[in-house]
This record gives C-alpha cells, sequence and structure tokens, in this order.
C-alpha cells in the first residue's frame, strides 16, 4: 500500500517500507522514534536514518512484521511465554547457570533522537532478547543494578556490584556477566579483583564501543564469547571479554588488573598491559585458546568475602608535565592517597638546574610535605614497562622522600584502586612499613617483565 508521507500510523511502527523522496529511496523498518515531523528507519544494513516529512513524496507499506531481524544486530522480539519455554528448556540441558548484571553504559544504549547521541535506554530483558544464542549456551539470569554512563562511577558503585555480584555467588551461579560501560571498564575490572577476595568462579566484565542498536556494534558478540567462555573453561576471577581485533572472529579475556583501554572508538581498544592475555576464544567455531595458564580455577567450595573500598576517600591523579608548578600539587594536600604519573621510569621535574627551574625546588618541597601527610605512589606514564627510581638520582630523592612504587609494572588506574582498597582495608602504618603498595595481591604486579614488553 501507498501514502503520504505524513498519513502512516502507530500500528505500522516495525513494518517493512520504502520511502520515496524527492532525490532518493530508502528502505527498510519503520522505528517508533518517528514523529510529527522526521520518520526513522532501520536500513537493511543494520544502520538508521531519519527523512524530514517535507522531502517525503510517498511511503509504500509492506509486510507487516512482528518479529522481525536486521543483519546486523539480530533483534528480536520474544513473548514471555515463548521466553519461558526456552528457559525451561535451558533447563533440561543441565546448562550453567550464568548471571548477567547490567550497570548500562554503551551496551545498553541506543539512539536518542531527540538529541541524536546515544544514552543508556533498553532494559535487560531487552538485551536479552536481542542475543537468543545466550540460551544455547546457559541458563540466563539478567537483572538491572544500575543505567548509568561509566563517567559517574564511583566507589560507591565498586562496593553495590560486588556485594550484587556476592549474592549471585551464593545463589549458586557458575559465573557472572556484568554489562558496563567502556571508558571506565578497566577501573572497575580492578575494583572488583580486589573487592572480591576468595572469588570462587568467573566475573567476566563485558562492555561495547558501539551502541546495541547500530549495525557495527560490538555487544553481541562480546556477551556470547563471555557466556561461552564461562560455560566452557575451568578460569576464576575476574577479567574483561571484548573483541581481540576489529574482525568478529576472537574475542580476548584480560586480566582484571593489567588492562586498559587504548583506544577512544575501536572495537578491540582493550589491551592487556604488561601481561598476556588469559585467553583467546572463536565461539562460533568451539574454540578457546588458553595464552596464561597461571590463573585461579574455579572452587565452589571457596567462600568468597567482600573487602569494600571506604566511599569517602579521596585518591588523587596528577600528571607530570613540563612547566609544572607545586601548587597543582598542594591542592591534593588533604587526599588520603596521591598517584604520581611520572615521565619515564618514573619523573618528576624536581631538579633546579638554572634560575628558570626554581619552581621544581617547590615541587620537590610540595611532594615531601604529600608524603608526610598521606600515601603516595609513582607510576608511569609510557603505558608499558616498569619504574625504576633508582636509575637517576632524582628518582632516589624522591624514593628517600617517601614516594612508593618502586619497580611496580602497574597501570596508574590500577594504582589508584588498589591505593583505594589498601587505605580501606589495613592501617597506613602498615601499608609503608610492609610496602603492601608493592605486594601482589590480585596478579596486579608482574614477577618479571617478559621479554615482549622489554
Amino acid at each position: 500500500m501507498s501514502v503520504k508521507g505524513n498519513e502512516f500510523s502507530e500500528k505500522n511502527f516495525g513494518d517493512r517500507v520504502k520511502v520515496k523522496t524527492k532525490k532518493e529511496d530508502f528502505e527498510g523498518v519503520l522505528m517508533p522514534e518517528s514523529g510529527k515531523k522526521t520518520i526513522f528507519i532501520k536500513l537493511d544494513n543494520g544502520y538508521n536514518i531519519g527523512i524530514k516529512k517535507e522531502n517525503i513524496e510517498s511511503i509504500e507499506i509492506g509486510e507487516a512484521r512482528k518479529m522481525h531481524a536486521t543483519k546486523a544486530i539480530k533483534e528480536k522480539t520474544v513473548g514471555i511465554e515463548e521466553h519461558k519455554k526456552k528457559a525451561t528448556k535451558s533447563a533440561k540441558k543441565n546448562l550453567p547457570i550464568i548471571s548477567i548484571l547490567h550497570t548500562g553504559g554503551t551496551i545498553a544504549s541506543r539512539i536518542d533522537y531527540e538529541t541524536g547521541a546515544v544514552k543508556a535506554q533498553f532494559k535487560p530483558e531487552q538485551i536479552i532478547e536481542m542475543v537468543p544464542e545466550l540460551e544455547d549456551i546457559a541458563q540466563i539470569r539478567s537483572r538491572l543494578i544500575r543505567n548509568m554512563m561509566s563517567d559517574d562511577m564511583r566507589f560507591a558503585h565498586y562496593n553495590l556490584i560486588a556485594k550484587e555480584i556476592k549474592n549471585e555467588i551464593d545463589e549458586g551461579v557458575d559465573g557472572v556477566i556484568v554489562t558496563h560501560g567502556t571508558d571506565t571498564l578497566h577501573y572497575t575490572a580492578a575494583a572488583l579483583s580486589f573487592i572480591l577476595e576468595n572469588l570462587s568462579i568467573p566475573v567476566l566484565l563485558v562492555g561495547a564501543q558501539r551502541s546495541s542498536d547500530r549495525g557495527s556494534s560490538d555487544a553481541i558478540h562480546n556477551l556470547i564469547s563471555a557466556a561461552y567462555f564461562i560455560a566452557n573453561s575451568d578460569f576464576a576471577g575476574v577479567a574483561i571479554c571484548m573483541h581481540e581485533n576489529m574482525s568478529d572472529e576472537y574475542a580476548a579475556i584480560l586480566p582484571g588488573c593489567k588492562v586498559r583501554k587504548m583506544h577512544s572508538s575501536r572495537r578491540d581498544a582493550f589491551k592487556a598491559v604488561n601481561a598476556k592475555p588469559i585467553a583467546r576464544l572463536n565461539f562460533k567455531e568451539k574454540k578457546i585458546e588458553i595464552a596464561d595458564k597461571k590463573y585461579q580455577k574455579k572452587d565452589k567450595n571457596k567462600q568468597t568475602k567482600l573487602m569494600p573500598i571506604k566511599e569517602g576517600l579521596k585518591i588523587g591523579i596528577i600528571q607530570s608535565h613540563p612547566n609544572m608548578f607545586a601548587e597543582e600539587l598542594k591542592k591534593l594536600e588533604n587526599f588520603d592517597g596521591v598517584v604520581l604519573e611520572g615521565t619515564g621510569l618514573g619523573h618528576m621535574p624536581i631538579s633546579k638546574i638554572d634560575e628558570d627551574t626554581a619552581e621544581h625546588e617547590k615541587i620537590f618541597q610540595a611532594i615531601k610535605e604529600l608524603c608526610r601527610k598521606s600515601i603516595v605512589v609513582m607510576s608511569t606514564q609510557t603505558i608499558f614497562g616498569r619504574v625504576d627510581m633508582n636509575v637517576y638520582s632524582p628518582g632516589r630523592k624522591l624514593v628517600e622522600a617517601g614516594v612508593l612504587g618502586n619497580y611496580s609494572d602497574m597501570t596508574p588506574e590500577t594504582i589508584f584502586i588498589k591505593l583505594a582498597w589498601l587505605l580501606s582495608n589495613f592501617k597506613k602504618e602498615q601499608i609503608i612499613k610492609e610496602n603492601l603498595v608493592m605486594k601482589n595481591f590480585r596478579g596486579e604486579i608482574g614477577e618479571r617483565t617478559g621479554e615482549e614488553f622489554l
């Protein structure tokens, strides 16, 4: 049936349409975001397009489809009763039980047509409906604990997520997937690694670089990969599961305390730092390749307990840079802990070499004052490699002043989280006396630097 551009109704949402405009024609699925001035259709390539009604000559409404799928994201609307039948069928297969806890982020987002940006909108059941393949892998439990972008995460949210994971463990699940925004995913992975003491099952954090209603979304691949790895490996602990590269073949399982987001938009943005990935897998070929065999094994006899982070702690990160001023450091004098992102092997501008570097003496005094009031830990901006403050004399001065972290290969983000966790669970005096910053609690410190990182 062919109608004028402004004469379709809500009952046509989800129907296949062919839209003829003054310049070209478009074919796809009519979306419910369509309004008085603009209609939106999902093209066959998975992307959405908005067309102003004033430019439309006619709309041809084709097949009415209550259930439709695009090539890109395989969207499905499954009725409640049908969903229950599938769950029952899965239960009969004695499949493992996996709980998916949702915290929002791009993986739970879709286009906001009022702003043209994406926002967290999908409900937990909708995400699962988009990935029916999960029910062939495990019995899936899915619930929302927060709906937020990861930039808004605070220590309180790490404790909340850990508490909900502990609840799932107590109810006997075989693994947990946490969906999460990617921007601070590595912070949360480190936080959960420390908070969850004696973890007995796998906890995989999964994100998406592109929203779940986009044709190029990585959400489905990452979710299925995480579920497949949990169901078919003996790994226990916290890890991140994301694309290994730009193709949809392999996913990488990355250690929770040794990973960093290395690209703002690529699907393979996350990489292991100063460590190997735990594994790589291709769920389509039912293939898991273990890269680092030094991991904890599943053991439900373990008693997982929580060691939360105090939510009121103030931990600062400050980056060394040319033309630095002591005033920058003095702003952190009331903080409980400070992470220095030094240059190279762990350097700060603390040496006066001429009349133009007089400020550097003040910077050194400011660092000494921070060490007196709080705990200061050195990291490096170089991403790969170790801190070594013994090579050059300014570095030795920093060690003498009380800066900790010498020989660490931890990322600044992991040090930030570890410092907060240490100050929450140990006394300051013990942390300094026993140098707990350099004690390897969760695999956050490598025993030696492998040749591939030299």
